[in-house]
């Protein structure tokens, strides 16, 4: 049973990025950035004194803050680390080596995506030391915390798969990462002005000339949109205020959790399937 779980690809990409010292400095980077961001929350709270009250309420909102922006830290790192993950191997012209190999195409991309994204939970969980003060000063509940931080998981993992689904069926790495961030402007910044949008018309439609289906689309672009995602579970209040807008009952964590667990099914399912592939039409 252990030999079949056993991963090469793996366990070779997980020692070679852990022995780097660009992935170091990256998580450096990463805790110096929610580090200066805490600790200018916590200045001008107190106001530069260092001394004063922090109520629940404004640790609250340090935690709301903090979480956005880990959000969007994560999406900008996930495809430095994902999008390169098939085409560096081709540009540096080892891919045909590991293609001979007795790794199954499956094996190879899971590999791959499972070592990018090992790297970048080791950052979440280097900044839950971070979090810990919004105990220290109340106003947040673990599993509030623990909630937010699997969406994390499942948002970092179907990013990587979209970062690796096109780093097989491109042959530059660059082209990649621009097809990456381009589909992350989508989900988290186009569905966000779709939804305004069609919310804007559906408020003017009446239901019956077509104002019901508008309202479900305006769901629809919220529930796929990362950042709205955060916001409903930072403020549950959002996400009921979102579905008694939309008539949609459904709670928006579940569309999410379907439409992100589909696309990383169908870009792992694209890469194992185009990986060789694309090998027989380049010899």
């Amino acid at each position: 049973m252990m030999e079949r779980l056993y991963n090469p690809v793996f366990v070779k990409e997980l020692k070679l990025r852990f022995r780097s010292f660009k992935s170091f400095s990256g998580l450096m980077f990463y805790l110096a950035v929610l580090v200066i961001f805490i600790a200018g929350f916590l200045l001008i709270t107190t106001g530069f004194t260092g001394k004063g009250f922090f109520r629940p309420d404004t640790s609250f909102a340090m935690f709301s803050v903090l979480t956005i922006i880990q959000m969007a830290l994560v999406l900008f790192i996930t495809p430095s680390l994902t999008a390169g993950a098939i085409s560096s191997e081709r540009e540096k012209q080892t891919l045909n080596i590991l293609l001979t190999t007795t790794q199954s195409s499956t094996q190879i991309v899971i590999g791959k995506l499972l070592s990018s994204v090992s790297f970048l939970v080791l950052m979440l969980i280097a900044g839950l030391p971070l979090y810990s003060l919004v105990f220290l000063f109340g106003g947040v509940s673990p599993s509030q915390i623990a909630s937010i931080f699997l969406f994390y998981l499942l948002t970092v993992v179907a990013v990587g798969s979209i970062g690796v689904m096109f780093s097989t069926i491109t042959k530059k790495t660059i082209v990649a990462m621009i097809a990456t961030y381009g589909s992350i402007i989508f989900l988290g910044g186009i569905t966000a002005f779709f939804f305004f949008i069609t919310m804007a018309f559906s408020q003017m439609t009446p239901p019956a000339a077509g104002g019901t289906a508008q309202s479900f689309m305006a769901y629809f672009w919220a529930a796929i949109n990362p950042g709205a995602l955060i916001l409903t579970l930072i403020e549950p209040e959002m996400g009921r205020g979102l579905k008694e807008l939309s008539g949609v009952k459904l709670p928006v964590w579940v569309t999410y959790l379907i439409f992100y667990s589909g696309i990383m099914l169908l870009c792992l399912t694209v890469a194992i399937k185009k990986l060789r592939a694309n090998m027989k039409s380049n010899r």
